[in-house]
């Protein structure tokens, strides 16, 4: 794996130097610039009607998941060994057949600020040797350290990264508008956000869990309860499922001590 931080040159000898970027929207565009600034020639965004194949060493699929095999399809397929990659993170190769098909997966969240790839992961695949090497070669053209990750593995590794990325922020959009509701501004909350992130990315999650549900004060947590019943009641089954998932943490906690 790759651990510099910054965007390194392709190498020469690399399998791909001229890639094609099918798909407008964030992570197309951002795409696109960066292997362009880490020294690719780079075709592109282009429409997800293109078919950028003819001059491409390799075309790079960045368009919705359920949009990916159209995309393909759309592509000149007199070009054997053409190298046709996806930047799902759940969907396998398949839909790229029958190319030979890669992906990339960039695990970084693309805002319309954009993304900084370096120093991040990126899930790679490959149908053949060929194939896994330019998914590589690219993660690293990116700064990025590649991981393989098995197409039987795609769904659970995603799983893993919405409730990183995506659910993290629906709780804090909760603690929000708890917040709000008792006159609380949610900067004063950062502090604390950032001080538990850096402890589970430390220690894990069962070391780092603490809290009135981790020290089994009861009463506490029927008082919090009945706040969300109150402040926030469409919410509040999701209270409930949190508190539930936290003791079964605590509980393992417990268990492992």
């Amino acid at each position: 794996m790759n651990q510099d931080s910054h965007p390194m040159p392709f190498p020469a000898t690399g399998p791909v130097r001229r890639v094609a970027i099918v798909g407008a929207g964030r992570m197309g565009t951002v795409l696109a610039s960066a292997l362009a600034a880490a020294g690719l020639h780079v075709d592109g965004p282009l429409g997800r009607d293109a078919d950028p194949s003819r001059e491409a060493d390799a075309v790079l699929l960045c368009v919705p998941d359920d949009q990916i095999a159209a995309a393909a399809a759309a592509l000149r397929r007199d070009r054997t060994g053409l190298l046709v990659g996806h930047c799902s993170a759940a969907t396998t190769l398949t839909p790229l057949e029958p190319y030979d098909a890669f992906s990339l997966h960039p695990l970084m969240t693309v805002t319309e600020d954009g993304a900084v790839f370096a120093g991040a992961t990126a899930a790679i695949a490959g149908a053949t040797p060929r194939a896994l090497a330019a998914a590589e070669a690219l993660a690293f053209a990116l700064g990025m350290s590649p991981i393989n990750v098995a197409d039987g593995d795609r769904a659970a590794y995603h799983a893993a990264a919405s409730v990183a990325s995506n659910f993290l922020v629906t709780l804090e959009g909760l603690a929000e508008r708890l917040a709000a509701s008792a006159g609380v501004d949610r900067e004063v909350l950062v502090a604390l956000v950032r001080a538990s992130v850096e402890n589970w990315a430390a220690i894990g999650a069962e070391a780092a869990l603490t809290g009135p549900v981790a020290r089994g004060d009861e009463q506490t947590v029927r008082r919090q309860r009945a706040a969300v019943a109150v402040r926030a009641p469409q919410d509040l089954a999701l209270f409930d499922a949190l508190t539930e998932a936290t003791r079964r943490l605590a509980e393992s906690r417990m268990a492992h001590a």
